[in-house]
């Protein structure tokens, strides 16, 4: 018995060093490419790929980087980079290097809000040139002829199953449309005007179109906006139950609007029903002043919201 497992083994080692040198004699005949991979995959051609843009930056200096949206996410090559954001700016990173005079390259990438992802080779240098870099989005940075085949937006988690790109470019269709619908839904206080002009639904997303009137001669200065499902009848010493809605991108969001000015916003909104006894509460409150609006939404202005797939989407 244990003169057949030797003999065995012994059969199996000879088998496995064929094996191995047949291998070899292949790769000898036919080297890879690295591409090919012994015809297990297909080779990524440089169709698919990314080109990245090239940045410099160093030791003694910050090399800011200013991007058309909020930044979502970043990931650096190695150690050899130092990355954050700017404070108070969204949008701002600012980049320099960990250690003086590193020779590796390495590189950076970004995915903005609305969907945009770049990507970076850096290199340190003593004295870059180019400081302060201003990037371009999706929506500007390409004309619609030259756009090119391998452009794709990253999905959001916030946003679903919906493309960050194509919701900017809904809420810039609506606000350029600036259709009017519900003439019933504003407030007017003190020669300040808000009206909400109209509703459109898309798949899981509402989008508010809304506008602000300044009638009077002072400025009008926004404070904060709030979106909150309420009771439309609140019984002494029960708890108000609210409901916020935290809008999940906007388009024109203004901060002031000068007298005798007009300014209008589009809020995308996750999809929600207002339950029976509730009603929606659009409040604007004005910084530092008293001029404050409130619009009062019901589910049937709601559920008549219009379908966007009736609304053209235009590509600029």
């Amino acid at each position: 018995m244990k003169q057949l497992l030797f003999m065995l083994a012994l059969v199996a080692s000879v088998f496995t060093v064929n094996a191995q040198e047949e291998v070899q004699e292949n790769e000898a005949q036919n080297p890879t490419t690295g591409d090919l991979y012994n015809g297990f995959t297909r080779p990524l051609t440089f169709n698919r790929m990314i080109p990245p843009y090239a940045l410099e930056i160093t030791f003694t200096k910050t090399v800011h980087v200013i991007f058309p949206a909020a930044i979502r996410y970043v990931d650096l090559g190695s150690a050899d980079l130092l990355a954050a954001k700017a404070d108070g700016a969204e949008n701002v990173l600012r980049v320099k290097a960990a250690a003086q005079g590193f020779r590796r390259e390495s590189n950076l990438s970004v995915i903005t809000e609305d969907g945009s992802y770049y990507t970076f080779n850096v290199k340190y240098a003593d004295e870059p040139v180019k400081l302060s870099v201003e990037m371009a989005d999706f929506l500007h940075g390409w004309n619609v002829e030259n756009r090119p085949g391998n452009e794709l937006p990253v999905y959001l988690s916030d946003l679903g199953q919906e493309s960050p790109y194509l919701v900017r470019l809904i809420m810039e269709t609506v606000h350029r449309n600036n259709r009017t619908k519900l003439k019933h839904i504003g407030s007017k206080n003190f020669g300040v005007q808000y009206l909400l002009k109209r509703i459109y639904s898309h798949n899981s997303l509402l989008f508010f179109h809304l506008a602000l009137k300044n009638r009077s001669a002072v400025p009008f200065d926004v404070d904060y906006i709030v979106f909150r499902i309420v009771d439309k009848k609140i019984a002494k010493r029960t708890a108000i139950q609210e409901q916020m809605i935290i809008p999940l991108r906007s388009y024109n969001q203004v901060t002031a609007v000068a007298g005798g000015k007009e300014e209008r916003t589009v809020f995308a909104l996750p999809k929600f029903t207002i339950p029976n006894g509730k009603q929606l509460i659009v409040e604007l409150i004005e910084k530092d002043g008293g001029r404050n609006q409130m619009l009062t939404v019901e589910n049937a202005d709601l559920v008549r919201a219009e379908v966007i797939d009736n609304l053209t989407v235009r590509v600029k």
